[in-house]
């Protein structure tokens, strides 16, 4: 991808000047990420004014640390926020008031005036959001933006999570007044435009509580062994147009986030859930791709315009695996020949080089106050599977049309999903690590590197072995970005992929839908600024996983706290100086066992190379993809950790049976490790 650095010469002084994003650690030091630059800048805590972790900022760089020089710099200006509002607990004093933040990103507390309380009271639990901070002062003024009434610490914390990396609570008025405008129906004007589907027998798939219906599939069986397949995606660009209020806020969050209790959507409901939602019995506006494809997955034709459809049946992911496993069900026939298109495509997908990762989602059992009462490990299947290859399927073949358009004898810009090629040192030592179970890797060709990893995970599935080498497999691969200079996807085996078929919730897909339809019509005029979009997508992006991950680890500790004292099989699913991590098998709930509380067993050593832990007299190995048993020692909802204690000594060390390990006095307070992962 391009290396091209944001640098330019301070006129006053001549020092170099970039513009990056901070990312402030721990420890309070800072490090400003510069596109293109291969290490970051250092910037001391007193040299980061009033900058936060996040912020795109400009810095002036002011020299050299001696060890490794790493550039050092003063930030100068603070270009974009990424957070302007916290949560946290009012204190309020005779002549002002204080907001203490919840999150530790957030280092000092915010000064608010009577006047800007809003209503707030001592001890309330609000959020409030900055209104003014210069480097002159320490603590920057606020106000409060609203009273957190649901005082249950799942509310707080499920609201915290989003603000904390800058996704809003609510829609702005004016935002929600311009969705309200748009009129239920199709329009017979818009219709004209239109291929009009509605006859075609046409289906829905999604999880059994989906609201936002992003894709629809339409079946019909034509001579000669052929049939038509249409992968229709809600046309939201129809509604949400350049520049439009709806627009610069979809933009803004460019993506939704979905927590385990609720989700953030990118566009109001009005829209998400109700007018391109494409439910049953209903007329939608789509964008298709429509294929002429044998049962072989071979594609003779392919159609791409905008349609109306109506859906005739919504099922659930549940309800047509259960078909595929045999029940009789609704359109069984049309379902089973698109999961045998869907298994061929995928089988091919494989053999050009796609990587074959296994996926797991951990999904949660709530009450009715969010609390949850259970865990439950799901993994991909074939109901699944048929789903993702006919969006690949789509995706794959619109940023082939696009690529291959020419305007002006120059490539169209266009938002392409890019995945590098894995990174040489982290696959170097993995490979060192792959060797220990007998896996040879050809690292000759990217090509060879793929077949090499579709021949571990093929040869490992149900072993041992087989959960570790998978997740320090995927450790060792880039992260998936969005681009417009196109350099393939390596993990799919593409060498155009774009986003298409989510549009509902994710902006890079209102992007191709709007250039796609300029191809369609000749008439393209580029998207001014396309790659700084395409950043601030890919780190929205990355927001909204964090964001999500926090918030399924405070789930699974307010899961687990229910069982302090209680042990559990688990896996090793980290290791490191300070000890290592364990998930268990049944809920997948991490934690840390300290190398602290193994001290009566013997003194370990961490060997990097081996991702394990080895004791300097006994020669016991605690390395990744171990089985444990673990105690459940602490649950600390605040800082979302888990602490555990080693129940039992594994086999490998044991010298005349098992070497038990006494339950703590109820009144013994848990050694929880400082340092985490």
């Amino acid at each position: 991808m391009s290396k091209r650095t944001k640098k330019n010469k301070s006129p006053d002084t001549g020092k170099k000047m970039y513009t990056g994003r901070l990312e402030v650690s721990r420890g309070g030091m800072g490090f400003v990420i510069v596109e293109g630059l291969e290490k970051d800048i250092l910037i001391r805590p007193d040299r980061m004014s009033t900058a936060l972790n996040g912020d795109e900022v400009r810095i002036e760089v002011r020299g050299h640390r001696d060890n490794n020089k790493r550039q050092e710099g003063e930030i100068i200006a603070i270009l974009h926020r990424k957070q302007s509002e916290f949560s946290g607990h009012i204190e309020v004093h005779p002549h002002f008031a204080f907001m203490i933040p919840d999150s530790e990103k957030m280092p000092v507390d915010i000064y608010i005036p009577l006047h800007l309380l809003n209503g707030a009271k001592d001890g309330d639990h609000a959020m409030v959001r900055i209104v003014e901070w210069t480097g002159k002062t320490k603590n920057p003024v606020g106000e409060v933006v609203s009273v957190l009434t649901d005082e249950s610490m799942n509310e707080i914390a499920m609201q915290g999570l989003l603000v904390e990396n800058g996704f809003p609570l609510s829609f702005p008025d004016d935002v929600l007044e311009e969705a309200a405008r748009y009129p239920e129906g199709i329009d017979k004007a818009e219709l004209k435009q239109r291929r009009d589907m509605r006859g075609t027998l046409t289906m829905t798939i999604d999880p059994v509580d989906a609201k936002d219906f992003d894709d629809a599939l339409s079946f019909k069986a034509l001579k000669g062994g052929w049939y038509e397949v249409g992968v229709h995606i809600a046309d939201v660009s129809h509604y949400v147009l350049p520049d439009s209020l709806l627009d610069k806020e979809a933009y803004r969050r460019a993506t939704s986030v979905y927590l385990p209790d609720r989700v953030s959507p990118m566009l109001p409901e009005r829209l998400s859930n109700e007018l391109c939602s494409l439910r049953p019995n209903e007329d939608k506006y789509t964008f298709s791709a429509i294929f002429t494809i044998n049962k072989q997955g071979k594609v003779k034709d392919t159609w791409i315009g905008k349609t109306v459809i109506h859906s005739d049946r919504r099922f659930a992911y549940e309800d047509v695996q259960e078909m595929i496993e045999g029940a009789d069900g609704d359109h069984k026939k049309e379902l089973m020949l698109l999961n045998g298109m869907a298994q061929a495509l995928r089988a091919e997908r494989f053999s050009k080089g796609a990587i074959n990762f296994s996926s797991q989602e951990v999904r949660f059992k709530l009450d009715e106050t969010g609390k949850p009462i259970g865990i439950v490990v799901k993994e991909s299947k074939e109901a699944h599977q048929l789903i993702e290859e006919f969006m690949l399927l789509a995706n794959r073949t619109i940023a082939e049309y696009v690529g291959n358009i020419r305007n002006k004898d120059k490539p169209v810009p266009f938002p392409y999903r890019v995945h590098d090629v894995p990174d040489e040192d982290k696959l170097k030592m993995f490979t060192v690590f792959a060797a220990h179970f007998g896996i040879r890797f050809d690292l000759t060709t990217p090509e060879n590197i793929a077949r090499s990893f579709n021949k571990m995970l093929a040869s490992v599935q149900g072993k041992p072995e087989q959960h570790v080498l998978e997740q320090l497999g995927i450790r060792t691969m880039a992260k998936a970005v969005y681009t417009t200079e196109n350099i393939g996807h390596y993990g799919l085996g593409f060498e155009h992929y774009c986003h298409f078929t989510s549009p509902i919730r994710r902006y890079p897909d209102v992007l191709v839908h709007r250039i796609l339809q300029q191809c369609l019509t000749t008439s393209i005029h580029p998207i001014k600024n396309l790659e700084a979009q395409c950043r601030h997508c890919s780190d929205q992006e990355r927001r909204a996983m964090e964001t999500e991950r926090a918030a399924n680890k405070y789930k699974q500790v307010e899961y687990i706290q229910e069982y302090v004292g209680d042990e559990f099989e688990a896996v090793i699913s980290g290791v490191a100086t300070f000890g290592f991590w364990a998930e268990t098998v049944a809920h997948k709930c991490e934690g840390l066992v300290p190398v602290n509380d193994l001290n009566d067993i013997d003194h370990f050593e961490f060997l990097e190379n081996e991702y394990a832990l080895v004791g300097r007299s006994t020669g016991l190995r605690f390395a990744m993809g171990d089985k444990v048993k673990v105690r459940v020692v602490a649950a600390n909802l605040v800082k979302r950790q888990i602490d555990y204690a080693l129940a039992e000594t594994p086999q490998s060390a044991r010298k005349g049976g098992a070497i038990k390990r006494g339950r703590p006095a109820k009144n013994e307070k848990s050694r929880t490790s400082k340092k985490r992962k």
